[in-house]
Parts: structure tokens; C-alpha cells; sequence
């Protein structure tokens, strides 16, 4: 009962913010003496902290408490085919420290290395090593295996499916390691800070070299019996080869990054990226904005096969193609108008670049504030 009724204090500080104990007594239902034992113990520990003393209202003043953030920290990490970025979050989840590079990795070996420097170099910045961490979050293209412990479906990677490579990221981080899918992660991201708050079932699709999606299903992320729920990149898409299906999927192939490029080429326009396509089409290009609305098009269809099996509430796009909804959503509206009565809301994701980093620093919270609980909490039994 002790540990309970600790737990039932800290989440409502967590939940409702700081609180003196009267407030909270009130607000659990438990005895003013109940309370404050348990503040009592969870200051002992390191879980609470006091902040002052409310000054107005008629009476003596009463000591406020609040959650104590400083009480473990966790790390973020978004491994990205173009950039790499890392974030220091204390328990309050505020970001303390962070860091974004482009990756410039060409093996699986470099990368992890470069992942374990910029992890060491944000932790530095933050005060702290990795060691201090309770629990350290990493955002990946591919699927998680934790039976051959390597990632599968990450052809955008070069070497990331290799056997053991998540024993290798834990060699280099260090224990309390999670390793999640990026889109699973953006779409977390979304839910605890962005666009979806409060939405019990969306779907976060991200486009960018790839194409995945994260799934929501009543308020729960949702990974399949394999981990491989919303690897969209691998439905069938006419027009793509089957060696295409094999090794990236056909829906990646045609409307991923490069399928944009070569879109806006087919229309004449001299272009190296899909970034270069879109700002095109922003200043108004002909040709881009065909560009644009073919890709619109195809992933219509990815959206129209998805809600015809989950019904989501809401389509989020984010990615760095996907994040271009003010181009996209009309013609994908209008496409999807023709293929299905079933037309999902479809927004722009809030948190842009930051949705893989922000999902992995949501994971990471909820996992330490369970482990520091766990670890601390049940000592005054």
C-alpha cells in the first residue's frame, strides 16, 4: 500500500503540476497523513522536491511539491539517412543539451562510432556521461530484431541489417538501451507534443528517402506480431519492378525522395533533390508543381490503402518530403475523392525534423520514470 499510494502522489504531480498536500490529498482521495508520508518518502528519495510555500488565501502557509526533474536524465538519438540528431532530456522533459550533424557515414561501423561521439559530445554538453543516463532512446529506419539482435528492412543504411548490430549500439551507449523504429517514434512524438495530442487512432506517415508509417490504434503505438506494422514502403505499386519490391518496396521506389527527382526530370526540370523540386514548385514552376502533384497522387494511394484497413481520425505527413502539405494536401484530397469514400483529415505534422528526436525522448521519460520509481520508491517498504 505504501508504494501505491507513493505512485498515486507522484502521478498527480506529474499529471496536474505542483500541489501542496491538502491539494493533492483532495485530488487522490487519500488521507492528508497518507500524503504526507508518502512526500515524505519520495523526497527521501529523490523523486520530489519542495518549491515554497503558497502565500495567498486566509491560514498558514502549506510547502509545494513538485516532481524533482532532475532526478535522472535520458537520451534521444534520430539516425537519419541525412542527419543525426541527439538530445539530453531531464525527467521533467526538458531538453538540455542537444546536438544535429549531418551523417556522413558510409559504413555501419562509422556510423555507430559517429553515433556513440555525438552521444558523449550532447551528454558532455548536458553535464553529464553516459552513465548518468537511465534510459537512452534510438530512432531508426528498419525493423528491430531482438532475437538476432541486427535491424531488418534498412536498405537506406549501408550495412545497418548486419547481424548484432543492436549488441554493437549497446556496446558503444552503454545499458538501458531502446532501439525503435524512426516512424514509430515520430508518431509518439506527435502524440505527446505535436499534432496528435489526445488522438486515440492516427497514423503518422513519413516520406523522405524512405517512406514509413507509425501507427496509433487507442492510444497505443501499434508494431504487428514482427515489429514490421507500417512498412508502407513495401505495398505493391504498378509500374515498379519486382526487384524493387525485394529490396526497398514498391511504394518506396515510386514515391520516396528519389521517385520526386526523377518525376520533376521527366517534366524537364534540372534538379539533384526532392528539397530542390518543392522550392521550386513554392516560386511557382509549372513543371515542379507536376512534379509535385504526381508524387501528391502516389501517396494517395498509400493513404487510401491504409484507412481502408485502420480508419484512422487523422493522417499526420511529416519527413522532409512529406512536411511539404501545403503543396501536396489538395491534390492528394482531390485523388483519394477518386478512389475511396473513406477521406481521412490530413494535417502537417507540428514538431517538422524534431518528431523522431521528440518520440524517443517521450519513450525514454516514460521508461525512467518507471525504472527511478521502481528503483527508489520501493526502498521505504
Amino acid at each position: 500500500m505504501r508504494v501505491l499510494n507513493q505512485r498515486a502522489v507522484l502521478d498527480r504531480l506529474r499529471a496536474g503540476g505542483p500541489a501542496t498536500r491538502p491539494q493533492i490529498a483532495k485530488d487522490t482521495g487519500l488521507s492528508k497523513p497518507t500524503v504526507g508520508q508518502a512526500l515524505l518518502d519520495l523526497e527521501r528519495h529523490g523523486l520530489v522536491r519542495p518549491i515554497g510555500r503558497t502565500t495567498a488565501g486566509p491560514g498558514r502557509s502549506a510547502m509545494v511539491y513538485e516532481p524533482n526533474a532532475a532526478a535522472g536524465h535520458v537520451l534521444g538519438i534520430d539516425i537519419g539517412r541525412q542527419r543525426i540528431r541527439v538530445a539530453v532530456a531531464d525527467l521533467a522533459g526538458s531538453v538540455i543539451a542537444r546536438v544535429d550533424e549531418r551523417n556522413r557515414c558510409r559504413s555501419a561501423s562509422a556510423l555507430v562510432r559517429t553515433v556513440r561521439d555525438l552521444a558523449e559530445r550532447t551528454v558532455s554538453d548536458a553535464g553529464l556521461s553516459l552513465a548518468d543516463l537511465v534510459v537512452k532512446v534510438v530512432g531508426t529506419p528498419g525493423v528491430p530484431d531482438p532475437h538476432d539482435r541486427t535491424l531488418h528492412h534498412a536498405p537506406n543504411l549501408p550495412g545497418w541489417e548486419r547481424p548484432g548490430l543492436l549488441d554493437d549500439l549497446e556496446t558503444e551507449l552503454g545499458p538501458g538501451l531502446v532501439v525503435e523504429n524512426d516512424a514509430n517514434l515520430a508518431a509518439v512524438g506527435e502524440r505527446a507534443y505535436g499534432v496528435a495530442r489526445d488522438v486515440d487512432a492516427f497514423v503518422c506517415v513519413i516520406v523522405g528517402t524512405g517512406i514509413g508509417m507509425g501507427i496509433v490504434v487507442d492510444g497505443r503505438l501499434f508494431r504487428g506480431a514482427h515489429g514490421a506494422a507500417g512498412e508502407i514502403g513495401y505495398l505493391p505499386y504498378t509500374g515498379q519492378s519486382e526487384e524493387d519490391g525485394r529490396q526497398r518496396g514498391q511504394v518506396e521506389a515510386a514515391a520516396a525522395a528519389e521517385s520526386v527527382v526523377a518525376l520533376a526530370k521527366e517534366r524537364g526540370l534540372v534538379v539533384r533533390t526532392a528539397r530542390e523540386v518543392f522550392t521550386a514548385a513554392k516560386s511557382g514552376d509549372e513543371r515542379a508543381l507536376l512534379a509535385v502533384r504526381d508524387e501528391a497522387e502516389r501517396l494517395a494511394f498509400v493513404v487510401a490503402s491504409v484507412v481502408a484497413v485502420i480508419d484512422p481520425e487523422l493522417v499526420v505527413l511529416g519527413g522532409g518530403i512529406g512536411s511539404n502539405t501545403d503543396l501536396l494536401q489538395e491534390s492528394m484530397e482531390a485523388a483519394l475523392r477518386r478512389m475511396t469514400p473513406l477521406v481521412p483529415r490530413i494535417v502537417a505534422g507540428e514538431l517538422g525534423d524534431g518528431a523522431v528526436l521528440s518520440g524517443a525522448v517521450a519513450i525514454g521519460l516514460r521508461a525512467a520514470r518507471e525504472l527511478l520509481f521502481d528503483r527508489r520508491g520501493a526502498v521505504t517498504l
